[in-house]
């Protein structure tokens, strides 16, 4: 059996060091779509060295993260790259990341879920330096046609939108080389950049990142509703509702409140196909 999921839960964590600099934080806001306008104050806080801050999705690629990727060399799984799909994420920050560290980051299969068609394994991944805990990850991976399996279905990730119209509505250009600047952060899997692997997994083309639309998204909400402040940030979560491609218009519709903004995330030049969904930015 392709997955045992008694076998992979029961696995040590694979523990790692990890560090990052400045450079690497500039690198993943860039691959984010940040710097446009390149002079503008508030682009300047994700481009700038003396005023650089970290988006807490920084989180997902700190140390060259790969979790979706590197799904499929864990122990008890033995699946193809081109069967996997990211089912949702979240990031719950402990404290703001610092623009340069180092960390032990510890991961684990907490749970194998049954979904019939597909079966979803669930990575949890912590983060600590020195001065203690810094993030907990949480990525959810689709398998497609390992599911069947007799096993748990596991809890549901959505939730409904508030019956309003929208607070905010915002639309972010993703670039024709966005993929490939972004998987320059770690994410090497290549149905972002192969045209022949893409086509094996079913597209048409490359697509854009899940993580990266996730991290634009949580970035227009900061922007947006906070004024910039990503310290204020303290958990993000989305659902990946399908896909978005290179040289597309995100339309992200936020429904804001004190303490957290309900997203979504849809396909302007594709009438509106949905991109994510059940996406919650919890703040201070």
């Amino acid at each position: 059996m392709p997955i045992d999921a008694v076998k992979a839960v029961a696995a040590e964590p694979r523990t790692a060091g990890i560090r990052w600099d400045r450079k690497d934080v500039q690198l993943y806001h860039l691959g984010l779509g940040a710097g446009v306008p390149a002079t503008d104050p508030g682009e300047l806080r994700y481009t700038l060295e003396s005023r650089l801050h970290v988006l807490p999705t920084f989180a997902t690629v700190a140390g060259a993260g790969k979790a979706v990727a590197g799904v499929v060399s864990l122990t008890g799984i033995d699946i193809a790259l081109a069967s996997v799909l990211h089912g949702a994420q979240s990031v719950r920050v402990h404290r703001p990341i610092p623009v340069e560290g180092r960390a032990v980051q510890s991961g684990r299969v907490a749970a194998v879920y049954d979904k019939g068609s597909a079966a979803v394994i669930v990575l949890r991944t912590e983060a600590a330096d020195d001065d203690g805990p810094l993030w907990t990850n949480e990525s959810q991976i689709f398998v497609r046609g390992e599911g069947g399996f007799g096993g748990e279905r596991g809890p549901s990730t959505g939730f409904a939108l508030p019956a309003v119209a929208p607070d905010h509505t915002v639309e972010r250009h993703v670039r024709e080389d966005q993929a490939l600047l972004y998987r320059l952060s770690g994410d090497w899997n290549p149905l972002h950049a192969d045209p022949d692997f893409a086509a094996q997994a079913g597209f048409d083309r490359p697509i854009l990142h899940g993580l990266c639309t996730y991290g634009m998204t949580v970035k227009a909400v900061a922007d947006t509703v906070l004024d910039g402040d990503v310290s204020r940030i303290r958990a993000c979560s989305t659902r990946f509702a399908g896909v978005a491609f290179p040289g597309e218009t995100l339309r992200i519709d936020m429904w804001a409140a004190d303490t957290r903004a309900v997203v979504t995330v849809s396909a302007v030049e594709r009438g509106g196909a949905p991109v994510l969904d059940s996406t919650l930015v919890e703040y201070s």
